[in-house]
């Protein structure tokens, strides 16, 4: 007996042939129900023999069970055979829910010849082809796709953008864009888009170009006007002002732009004229929340405080719809001023979403900073992990509040626990080393350090803590100073690791490169440390004034810094300020 395979679908739990309607008698239902019937007449006649009701029946009892891949090839396999679009699409959510994107490709492949006028076909298709690198192969599709779009096909191409956006090969995604672009040249949206892709393939005039273009069909376009002064400031500071000048003395309703506009002013310096335009924003939108949020925060970059806790505190009462953004912030603002028991409380008022946390553990932060060291722990061991990320965050967080009590041994027998239940966590790994470092457990350090090399060989912080221990204790220079460069080579302006090349410099008899980089990383960074290690190699030198003038300096703004102290005991026999 031979009949449609309406029965298997039924029992796959897909959705049934026919849809139904949200509203009786609508055209769009009309429409939508001609459709299905016209699809229905087009579907293929099957016998449903043995073979092909086992093969479906072991494909859900193993996707029940979990057992993706044996569910992926048995899908697969009945849409092969049934050449029934519905499968092919069953078999197409089954590959990529089990992540197998080549089955998912042979499937979708096989979705869409079957049923070539489906926008869902083409959009997984075009998708999952993006995802695999093969723009080539999904340009066609994306073409379709467009074409069909008609009247919106703006629209379609942000939405476009986004999904390419994914796809590493900036070059490549920016030539799809522009061959995609082609037929549509008097859409601002269009031109909008390729300006992005251009701008992520660091092709910045083209990126420039494709904005004013945009711009030039849709001049009162504020968000592309926004994109455009940001690309400007890439080429010149002084011709991104003077845009978002000129543009709001034609839109001084733009209050996005008046937004970029306050923050290129006070990343230029100018302040004065930065609160000339806060206090626009502040006389034109006093009943809007979100505006209120966005001077806070321009404020807060300004280090005006008292107009930052002003502006929160108005977007509060006008009903902000985030609140625990709004408490959240004001917590760091009354932390930033002196107002520790203020900005417990406000921590204590976010109640959910992503800054959870992270206030819950500046709260129990601040509890011990207040000597409630026992309440801080206990607080912490009380808080909610959804996951392993936020229980690696909790122990974090509690042995950077035991570290501060100089509690060495505890913090390394925390991490030590942790680690036992999270034995490959990075941010762990790397805690305990520098904590056994403190203790003089450098096998654990070593260990600990070329572990998290092996995880994370991108991570220069890992090469610059073992490359620095090596080098401090005197051992394996030359591996110290291998480890070191290639700190350089990923993070090649961190003033820390220009430090840590310095130092081993030194260490080797090095002393002309060694001072060269102390120097550059000091220059970039003051720190205690770098201090340290600079003023001794002037006074090995024989520059000992020099030294000292540093060493007092640095001794000045941080007293109690270890290092520091102990280099400027090795060397000087009298007190810095007798």
């Amino acid at each position: 007996m031979k009949f449609r395979i309406l029965c298997v679908l039924l029992l796959s739990g897909l959705a049934a042939c026919a849809q139904i309607p949200t509203k009786e008698g609508t055209e769009e239902t009309r429409e939508s129900t001609e459709r299905d019937e016209a699809s229905q007449l087009n579907l293929p006649k099957q016998e449903l023999t043995a073979p092909i009701l086992f093969d479906f029946l072991v494909g859900e009892t193993a996707l029940q069970r979990g057992n993706l891949d044996i569910a992926v090839s048995r899908y697969v396999k009945l849409a092969k055979s049934t050449r029934d679009p519905r499968i092919a699409k069953r078999a197409t959510e089954i590959a990529l829910h089990a992540g197998n994107p080549f089955a998912a490709e042979q499937a979708v492949t096989m979705w869409v010849e079957l049923e070539p006028d489906s926008a869902d076909a083409r959009q997984t298709i075009a998708a999952l082809l993006v995802n695999l690198g093969k723009l080539d192969a999904a340009r066609p599709h994306l073409e379709k796709l467009l074409a069909s779009e008609k009247d919106s096909v703006g629209n379609a191409f942000m939405q476009l953008n986004q999904l390419l956006s994914r796809n590493p090969n900036k070059v490549a995604t920016l030539q799809l864009i522009q061959q995609l672009s082609q037929p549509y040249a008097n859409s601002p949206e269009v031109h909008f888009a390729t300006s992005q892709a251009a701008w992520f393939a660091n092709q910045h005039q083209l990126a420039l170009d494709e904005m004013q273009r945009a711009l030039a069909l849709r001049p009162d376009w504020e968000i592309a006007a926004v994109h455009n002064g940001r690309i400007l400031q890439r080429i010149s500071n002084n011709d991104a002002t003077e845009y978002y000048r000129g543009y709001l003395e034609r839109n001084p309703a733009a209050n996005e732009v008046r937004i970029a506009y306050t923050r290129v002013l006070i990343g230029n310096g100018q302040i004065d004229l930065a609160r000339e335009q806060l206090q626009l924003l502040l006389d034109k939108n006093t009943e809007d929340a979100e505006i209120m949020l966005a001077i806070g925060l321009l404020a807060t970059e300004m280090g005006d405080f008292n107009i930052t806790e002003i502006s929160f505190k108005k977007a509060l009462s006008l009903g902000y719809k985030d609140l625990n953004a709004i408490h959240f912030h004001l917590a760091q603002i009354y932390e930033e001023t002196g107002r520790p028991d203020m900005a417990m409380e406000s921590y204590q008022m976010v109640k959910s979403g992503g800054r959870y946390l992270p206030a819950q553990i500046r709260y129990a932060d601040l509890l011990a900073m207040k000597g409630h060291l026992k309440e801080a722990r206990e607080y912490l061991h009380k808080l909610p992990a959804a996951n392993d990320q936020q229980t690696a965050h909790l122990i974090l967080a509690e042995a950077q509040i035991l570290r501060r009590s100089k509690a060495h041994q505890e913090v390394f027998d925390l991490l030590d626990n942790g680690l036992k239940k999270l034995p490959n966590y990075p941010e762990l790994l790397y805690d305990r080393a520098l904590t056994a470092d403190k203790l003089g457990k450098f096998k654990v350090l070593e260990q600990d350090l070329r572990k998290l090399i092996q995880l994370k060989p991108d991570n220069a912080h890992a090469y610059n803590a073992l490359g620095y221990s090596l080098a401090e204790r005197g051992i394996q220079l030359p591996e110290a100073l291998k480890l070191i460069r290639r700190a350089i080579e990923l993070s090649p302006e961190d003033p820390y690791i220009m430090d840590s090349l310095g130092w081993v410099y030194y260490r080797m008899g090095n002393f002309v490169d060694g001072l060269n980089y102390l120097n550059l990383a000091f220059a970039a960074r003051p720190d205690p440390e770098i201090a340290a290690h600079l003023g001794e190699v002037l006074w090995v030198q024989g520059a000992r004034e020099n030294a000292t003038d540093i060493w007092r300096s640095a001794l000045e703004k941080n007293p109690d810094n270890e290092i520091l102290l102990k280099t400027v005991q090795r060397f000087m026999k009298k007190k810095m300020f007798d």
